[in-house]
């Protein structure tokens, strides 16, 4: 299961799965995207699912939760790549917008985790979370985006301690700069040009997450930073 999986890394990495039989459940807020994702992965050897989710929503959670148990009844891997961003100074930037970043970024993922447990630990299963670089690393106007990923670090790395002996692999990937469709609205906000050649690709991350989802059973990822390569002058 994929959040966030109508743009992005999240769309990346279902159609990665999908293009290798995957069952794929595609999880967003937008229905006419779904529908296009699963247009996309016509032709491929998997089964796509969409489910329109509001994932602000616990109602929709637990509907989306009583959907997976009887269309599958189990998850193998859950792919946390939902997420929303917002800029400003400490000083300035409204609470109201910590408030929507905390509800998608941190309350979201961990809801959803917690409701999907269950069916996760009967497969010992994989868990994933599309975090940023910003979970890492502090930059000036990012207060309220790296406070909330600083907090979804510490769900991955607490949950690990706890799920590892169910036999459940918890991965977090720390993305730099990558071209997304979130990206282009950060360029935008900082008057800046957007050239998304200049940036990390979807596929790219989707290749490191697909790759360290089908290691061996004998090693677990932990946690995975990866950042832009290519310089321009």
């Amino acid at each position: 299961m994929v959040t966030g999986a109508s743009s992005g890394i999240g769309k990346a990495v279902a159609l990665s799965l999908a293009a290798q039989g995957a069952t794929v459940c595609l999880v967003g807020r937008n229905i006419s995207s779904l529908e296009a994702m699963m247009k996309d992965t016509r032709g491929t050897p998997s089964c796509i699912r969409g489910y329109q989710t509001d994932l602000t929503v616990d109602d929709d959670i637990q509907k989306l939760k009583t959907s997976l148990q009887q269309d599958f009844g189990h998850i193998d891997m859950l792919i946390h790549s939902a997420g929303i961003f917002s800029m400003g100074m400490l000083e300035s930037a409204p609470v109201k917008d910590l408030d929507k970043q905390y509800q998608t970024n941190v309350r979201a993922p961990y809801l959803l985790t917690q409701v999907l447990l269950p069916m996760i630990i009967s497969r010992c299963g994989q868990i994933v979370f599309v975090n940023s670089s910003s979970g890492l690393n502090i930059k000036q106007n990012l207060s309220q985006y790296a406070a909330t990923k600083h907090a979804l670090k510490a769900i991955a790395d607490t949950l690990r301690t706890e799920v590892n002996a169910y036999g459940i692999r918890v991965l977090s990937i720390y993305p730099g700069r990558t071209a997304t469709p979130m990206q282009e609205v950060v360029h935008k906000m900082e008057g800046k040009t957007y050239y998304p050649e200049r940036f990390m690709q979807t596929k790219d991350i989707a290749s490191v997450i697909i790759h360290a989802l089908t290691l061996p059973r004998s090693a677990e990822v932990t946690d995975i930073n990866i950042r832009p390569f290519i310089k321009f002058d």
